[in-house]
């Protein structure tokens, strides 16, 4: 039994210099559709052509290659969070809200790699 409730949707998050260029990679590519551009937080998100998937992209001055962060929908992160760190998951820092937007929280697996919970607000 998991210790939390995650809901049929991940975000594959990237780092990209430019965020409206990547998108049109995307799109031009692999036949992506833009989602939305949000720039006061410098993300991005496309719909896959894999149903429950989209890709992310944040805006970094210096993106790290390679760096891939699965982003798990959750409809309560409170408390998936609460339950994550009882069972002794570490978190990167507090739960970060866009208000109106999203709450993401960044936790890690045993061998250190970065995942996320993220609660859409939007709705």
């Amino acid at each position: 039994m998991s210790v939390v409730s995650l809901d049929k949707t991940i975000t594959l998050s990237l780092s990209v210099k430019d965020r409206h260029a990547s998108a049109e990679w995307y799109e031009q590519n692999l036949g992506f559709k833009l989602l939305f551009h949000i720039d006061e937080a410098g993300w991005s998100e496309m719909q896959t052509n894999t149903e429950g998937v989209t890709l992310g992209l944040g805006e970094q001055v210096e993106p790290t290659p390679g760096n891939c962060v699965p982003v798990f929908g959750i409809a309560d992160i409170a408390s998936g969070r609460k339950a994550l760190e009882q069972a002794g998951v570490k978190f990167d820092g507090p739960t970060e809200t866009i208000e109106g937007m999203v709450s993401i929280a960044t936790f890690y697996d045993p061998d250190g790699n970065a995942l996320m919970l993220a609660q859409d607000l939007s709705q």
